[in-house]
């Protein structure tokens, strides 16, 4: 595997439904479970979070959260998806793949 590869699978996973958690994910597996969301807030609400949009920070997303505690960093990394939502999504109902052709003119191939 050469080194962009490794590059890109890194890139993979500290990205996550379009949320770029970047070094975030790595300081919430060093810390210490259970944690309040507002120790998270405290410790880690300035740090930025790439998403498709521009930039949020970790304040801004958790801030609609009632009192919560985490029992793990991927519940505190799932509760900020679940805040994002949408602002984390590029074009919405974007689609890579070709356009459907629904016509009634259906072609046989032979092989």
């Amino acid at each position: 595997m050469s080194d962009e590869d490794l590059d890109e699978n890194e890139d993979a996973e500290e990205k996550e439904m379009g949320v770029e958690f970047g070094s975030l994910a790595d300081e919430l597996d060093e810390e210490e479970y259970p944690i309040s969301k507002e120790e998270v807030v405290e410790k880690y609400g300035d740090h930025e979070l790439n998403i498709s949009d521009g930039t949020t920070t970790v304040e801004e997303v958790l801030a609609g959260r009632g009192d919560e505690e985490f029992q793990s960093p991927n519940e505190v990394q799932q509760s900020i998806l679940n805040m994002v939502g949408g602002e984390a999504v590029g074009r919405q109902r974007y689609s890579d793949r070709g356009i459907e052709d629904d016509s009634d003119e259906k072609s046989d191939q032979s092989f």
